[in-house]
């Protein structure tokens, strides 16, 4: 019997930037781009909309967020763990 090895995605870092919704948050992920012509690198954001159960994330929370199946039509992260939380 053969086993099919599944490969686990990397969790990604996400800083918390709409927590407006209900069970649901947005997120920005940064990421350094070198630029092809100048070799300078360039800062780029992702915007990621994740799936909170808990509400326990607030604004500015630096957590980590895992692939998942899609919840809606732009939900396709769950929630992992919170790293930071921020300070009110």
């Amino acid at each position: 019997m053969s086993e099919i090895k599944t490969k686990k995605a990397r969790p990604l870092r996400v800083t918390v930037t709409s927590d407006k919704m209900n069970k649901s948050r947005v997120g920005t992920m940064e990421r350094l781009v070198k630029h092809p012509r100048y070799g300078r690198f360039v800062r780029r954001t992702t915007k990621i909309m994740f799936h909170d159960e808990t509400n326990q994330t607030r604004a500015g929370d630096v957590v980590l967020v895992t692939p998942s199946r899609p919840l809606s039509s732009r939900k396709k992260f769950t929630l992992l763990q919170v790293v930071r939380k921020t300070e009110e």
